[in-house]
């Protein structure tokens, strides 16, 4: 007669909390890093707003999104190089160009042109307006702490189109000239130059890309909004038409932003005006807020942020919570200064001391997941877990004059380095005091 399955219980020997402890305290800040088997060479190409109007909440996530995707790969062990690609021609551009020259003349805009204070403001300068709002867009993501490594204009890439287009095999139909992109699971072929001459939109992604590889990359990704999903497969077209391999090609795509206050949805229209921008957004809520929020969820997730919560400067708010046990470690430590800390346990291990330990050994194991998936959002989450922890841990043992000090005072350090390093990957700053 066959027993039933049961349980096997395991227990960690002491030995082990002291080996986990003794490897995060000696790695620093590289605890966790260089999970990638095979370092890339990789380019993350996100934001890539339409300078026609300052960076708005929607492109706000995609630049948060994007620079912490970059930031986790880098932490990986890839070479990474950030791009912003700047739609500098086209119908749009025009349409904002007729907007600004309209307030100029003191005239109301074309139909559908663009509104707000903003353009009236660019009316009272000389020159091209998309130039002053290209440097205003730059200035707001180096304030979001996003720093992009290249600038590439439409313009340029449509002067060399004719060039990178003789480079792949079109076929002509109807006078037009055609990709077959469904050798590469497109639904249908694209037209890239149409009958009267004119090329698509898809036409200048050919010098593009064919730029991204040059420049040595292999691997390039995408950061898309959900408009755009149709495009991944006319993506992965150009880059087989171009000799390279489609799924060295990743676009992935977020879902759209709201932002709600006193239990009302904020209107997003550039055009008309009404739009949050990123910096109003910044303004009212702080960065770490602001980059915390906007990555809370998976970026396939569509998502509201209350702004009332947002800006609470108190525990309510998680990314404040998170922050105040990295502050809270601070100020241990700066009261332990002189003392010695060692990862060896005088005695038996507390089960919150037990807890604690097990949880920052679980960070390298997050960081290579979030990683592999594209998920930065499994940060803020980790990193929850870890201040509650140690605010359990705080709680219940004193940590100096005790008889255990050495070794909570390098569980202090641990923790202060885990939740550091977490906060840093997605953009936010850990404070040594609040």
């Amino acid at each position: 007669m066959r027993s039933p399955p049961g349980f096997v219980n395991i227990q960690l020997d002491a030995a082990w909390y002291s080996e986990a402890l003794g490897e995060i305290l000696s790695a620093g800040d590289e605890y966790g890093a260089g999970s990638a088997a095979k370092p890339e060479r990789v380019q993350v190409e996100f934001v890539s707003a339409n300078p026609t109007g300052p960076l708005t909440v929607a492109s706000a996530r995609n630049a948060a999104y994007g620079d912490s995707v970059a930031r986790l790969l880098d932490f990986a062990g890839h070479t990474v190089e950030r791009e912003f690609y700047v739609n500098d021609v086209g119908a749009q551009i025009d349409l904002f160009r007729a907007s600004v020259e309209a307030r100029r003349r003191r005239e109301e805009p074309p139909a559908d042109g663009y509104l707000g204070d903003y353009v009236a403001d660019l009316a009272q300068e000389d020159g091209d307006p998309v130039e002053p709002m290209l440097e205003r867009i730059r200035a707001t993501l180096e304030r979001f702490r996003v720093h992009m490594d290249l600038w590439v204009r439409q313009s340029e890439m449509e002067a060399v189109l004719e060039e990178a287009l003789a480079e792949i095999e079109l076929y002509d139909e109807q006078g037009a000239r055609w990709l077959a992109t469904t050798r590469w699971g497109d639904d249908k072929d694209r037209v890239v130059v149409r009958a009267d001459g004119r090329p698509t939109y898809l036409a200048a992604d050919v010098p593009h890309m064919r730029l991204k590889w040059g420049r040595g990359h292999e691997r390039l990704i995408y950061v898309l909004g959900a408009d755009h999903h149709g495009y991944i497969a006319r993506l992965k077209a150009i880059a087989g038409a171009l000799g390279h391999d489609p799924e060295a090609v990743e676009v992935l795509i977020y879902q759209l932003v709201q932002l709600s206050e006193g239990g009302e949805a904020r209107k997003v229209s550039k055009r008309r005006g009404d739009v949050v921008f990123l910096d109003e957004l910044l303004d009212e809520i702080g960065i770490d807020a602001a980059r915390w929020h906007l990555l809370a969820r998976g970026h396939e997730q569509a998502m509201e942020i209350d702004v009332d919560l947002a800006r609470e400067r108190s525990e309510k708010n998680p990314v404040y919570y998170v922050q105040y046990a990295h502050a809270r470690i601070g100020g241990i430590l700066r009261n332990a200064q002189g003392r010695t800390a060692s990862p060896e346990p005088g005695a038996g291990l507390e089960p919150e001391e037990r807890e604690l330990v097990k949880r920052l050994a679980e960070f390298p194991a997050i960081v290579a997941e979030a990683t592999e998936r594209r998920g930065p959002h499994a940060l803020p989450t980790y990193a929850i877990r870890v201040a509650d922890d140690f605010h359990r841990f705080y709680h219940h043992h004193r940590v100096l004059e005790s008889d255990e000090e050495p070794f909570r005072l390098a569980l202090c350090e641990a923790t202060a380095s885990v939740i550091a390093r977490a906060l840093h990957l997605i953009g936010v700053e850990a404070p040594e005091r609040m």
